[in-house]
């Protein structure tokens, strides 16, 4: 499936094949999964299991985007998004989070939107979903390029 999809990567863009990305997800099956498949698009990974790290990441490093999975220990995303926003309000640079999470319950996207996350793609990730979601952040990301 993965490599079917990857024809499709012909006609996308190559602002979106140069994409730094932060993957925050704590269970090593997940992690190696959504690892795959991002550096099947041609991204650049840095993988993290908690919020602690995310933040402490993006002290040392530019991403493009974040993929934060919601429920983490030590620190959960809604707490690192929040973080990550107040941050924002200093650099006005404002970085993507597209959600990660086992919750697909009606109510769960909104919940991810208002804590301030960009985006929601529930697990197990699809990889048409997940790129389907990069994709509405391209104009954006065209512009830090531009």
């Amino acid at each position: 499936m993965i490599e079917q999809s990857l024809e499709y990567w012909s006609t996308i863009p190559n602002i979106l094949l140069k994409l730094k990305v932060l993957l925050a997800e704590d269970n090593p099956i997940n992690q190696k999964v959504a690892k795959r498949m991002l550096e099947k698009m041609g991204y650049e990974i840095m993988v993290v299991d908690n919020g602690f790290d995310v933040l402490k990441a993006l002290e040392k490093n530019k991403f493009d985007l974040i993929l934060m999975d919601v429920q983490m220990p030590k620190m959960d995303g809604f707490v690192a998004t929040k973080k990550i926003r107040e941050l924002e309000k200093k650099t006005r640079k404002h970085i993507p989070v597209i959600a990660l999470t086992a919750h697909a319950m009606k109510g769960d996207r909104e919940k991810c939107i208002k804590a301030g996350m960009d985006g929601y793609v529930s697990k197990p990730i699809k990889f048409n979903e997940l790129l389907e979601q990069i994709e509405t952040f391209y104009d954006a990301l065209q512009k830090q390029y531009n």
